[in-house]
């Protein structure tokens, strides 16, 4: 029978191979969003970055007031704008002691810090030692008391030490806070890595020490960004330790310098103002250098595969 005879409703039809089957009227592919709900989105993108950034735009703005009490006329200030109090905060008091202390404190917390948990986060993922899972959960206890209650028994250790008023004193501090989280996300971090790179490593010649400095650490890049940001950012913010274990003013972090402006009769904010402006350049610029690999390492030790 020729396919003339065959009648209409035997005949197979089909899509000719390059051609896409007619959509109906009406009906969206999956996965395509209408214009109103890109506009939707749009919208709550935009409302929700001017949330975030009007704190600092605010506290720019208040920067540039020259009297310590036009946070309470803020409407005043457009009319005299100035960088007086810039000027002032970098030539007379002690910022740059108080910068080199921070950047000495925060750099050598991330260094050392990032080490530490990389090569604990490492040992617990590969290594299968007695209490290696309690080991885990005896770190994840230590955050959980308060600076109140660790005060007097670190302040007591370290006088014993002779670290009072030190900047590695601090650093061990500080440390003390930033291992025990960092080793839990470098853990995670590893675990996504596959077991069988370490095995080649071996098949090669390198030790276990060089098989995780040469192959896994380069993998491990996005994690240790997360670790040393982290590890950076408990430094250079903290107060109450650098309060309590620095005596001397030359010493002072800029988070405990920032409390110079404030006495007991008196609080020049907008020379605070300027000094948290200040601040937040190093935090910026360090965020910048590690910001390519941050969003992966905060993601990456979320699920296992």
């Amino acid at each position: 029978m020729s396919t003339l005879d065959t009648p209409p409703s035997a005949v197979v039809t089909g899509t000719p191979a390059g051609r896409t089957t007619p959509r109906r009227p009406g009906t969206r592919r999956r996965g395509e969003v209408g214009r109103g709900g890109v506009l939707a989105s749009h919208g709550i993108l935009t409302v929700a970055s001017a949330i975030a950034l009007f704190p600092v735009a605010w506290l720019v703005f208040l920067s540039l007031g020259p009297d310590k009490d036009d946070y309470l006329r803020p409407g005043g200030i457009w009319g005299k704008m100035t960088l007086d109090n810039y000027a002032f905060v970098l030539q007379n008091t002690n910022f740059f002691d108080w910068l080199k202390s921070s950047l000495i404190v925060s750099l050598g917390t991330t260094v050392i810090g990032v080490l530490v948990a990389a090569t604990t986060g490492y040992a617990v993922s590969r290594m299968r030692f007695p209490g290696y899972r309690k080991f885990m959960w005896v770190l994840l206890v230590t955050q959980m008391f308060p600076v109140a209650v660790l005060m007097v028994p670190m302040y007591q250790i370290l006088s014993d030490l002779q670290l009072i008023d030190t900047y590695f004193g601090l650093i061990l501090v500080y440390c003390s806070t930033a291992v025990p989280y960092c080793a839990w996300l470098m853990k995670g971090y590893f675990d996504t890595i596959p077991f069988e790179i370490d095995e080649a490593g071996r098949v090669d010649g390198l030790s276990p020490f060089g098989t995780f400095v040469r192959l896994i650490l380069p993998l491990a890049k996005p994690g240790l960004a997360v670790a040393a940001f982290y590890s950076f950012i408990t430094a250079f913010g903290e107060v109450a330790f650098a309060t309590t274990f620095m005596l001397d003013d030359e010493k002072y972090t800029l988070a405990v310098g920032l409390q110079s402006f404030v006495s007991e009769h008196d609080a020049q904010r907008n020379l605070m103002a300027a000094t948290a402006v200040l601040i937040a350049i190093p935090v910026s610029a360090f965020f910048y250098l590690v910001q390519k690999n941050l969003v992966a390492g905060l993601t990456a030790g979320g699920t296992k595969g």
